[in-house]
């Protein structure tokens, strides 16, 4: 499934979220940087990423999504899907 970036203003709360769905590749996550530090550059708005709709995310995207959280500020939400994923297929083996 290709990957779909949907934004939505809240300019009463003075946030912008960014639902990603799809997969995730690294220029996808360069693509998502460009975009939000575009609006938080123009608008002042924080930034939070919403990932719950992913179905499959690469492991170099992962490392430079963490990074987004921790240099930038970003809010990364959603993520639970995955720890749950793990710990299902964990109880599997």
């Amino acid at each position: 499934m290709p990957t779909q970036i949907t934004q939505v203003d809240d300019d009463d709360r003075g946030v912008t979220i960014y639902r990603v769905e799809g997969e995730m590749f690294p220029e996808d996550v360069e693509l998502i940087t460009r975009l939000a530090l575009e609006q938080r550059s123009e608008k002042g708005n924080s930034i939070v990423i919403d990932i719950a709709d992913l179905d499959f995310i690469d492991s170099n995207s992962a490392p430079l999504l963490r990074r987004l959280e921790s240099v930038h500020g970003f809010e990364i939400t959603g993520s639970e899907i995955f720890l749950q994923n793990i710990v299902n297929a964990a109880e599997k083996a």
